[in-house]
């Protein structure tokens, strides 16, 4: 994206539909690769949970271990599909969106031309973050989900909120640790809605609370 976007003159009101078409084509283009992408990480996501849930099973009764092994986990495979290849197929439209507003925002305020010419020269660096970030939080929301679909298939009502236990921990997030979460009811932090996994590189994880029968 960034190669895409410094092949054109930077501040240039004329290249902008030509830089937003590019951009767009290729968020279409992303496609196969964005779902061959999420496909293998869900894969490794849902095998690693689905192995975790099989140690723990060994302690619990047989009919439970014959449930967990028929969760229904699809259906919540295929809506995380769904929504990541999404998100992997907005970076270049975001892209694009910036792109034109710094360039409008350039053309309102002249002063500031050469540090807008600059902040769109660093688009490919900007899509970099936002990529990262996606990967980060998309494998915990997806350890989450899954967990979330296998513990209420076997009549879990809600989980142990857990950190990761060191000094990076958000303080709304330290004060959730410990704490009984209802699957149905997630909390609302920040500003945000989610169960433990589930916001912006967020490192926490839900530790169910399996029923004793």
């Amino acid at each position: 994206m960034g190669a895409l976007v410094n092949g054109f003159p930077p501040g240039d009101p004329a290249v902008i539909p030509t830089i937003e078409q590019l951009l767009r084509r290729y968020a279409e283009a992303l496609t196969p690769w964005a779902e061959a992408t999420a496909a293998r990480m869900l894969s490794d996501v849902e095998r690693r949970d689905a192995q975790a849930w099989m140690a723990q099973a060994q302690e619990m009764s047989r009919s439970i271990q014959m449930e967990l092994r028929t969760a229904p986990t699809g259906e919540t495979m295929r809506a995380l599909m769904a929504e990541q290849v999404g998100l992997i197929k907005s970076i270049p439209i975001e892209a694009a969106e910036r792109v034109h507003r710094l360039t409008i925002e350039g053309l309102e305020d002249g002063s500031r031309a050469r540090e807008i010419s600059k902040a769109i020269q660093e688009s490919g660096d900007v899509a970099k973050s936002r990529a990262d970030l996606i990967a980060r939080t998309e494998v915990t929301r997806t350890a989450t989900a899954l967990t979330q679909a296998r513990a209420e298939h076997i009549g879990s009502s809600g989980y142990i909120w857990r950190t990761s236990g060191d000094g990076d921990v958000r303080e709304s997030h330290r004060k959730m640790n410990g704490q009984f979460v209802a699957w149905h009811k997630p909390p609302e932090l920040d500003g945000m809605t989610g169960h433990a996994g589930q916001f912006p590189n967020c490192r926490c994880y839900p530790e169910p609370v399996i029923p004793e029968d």
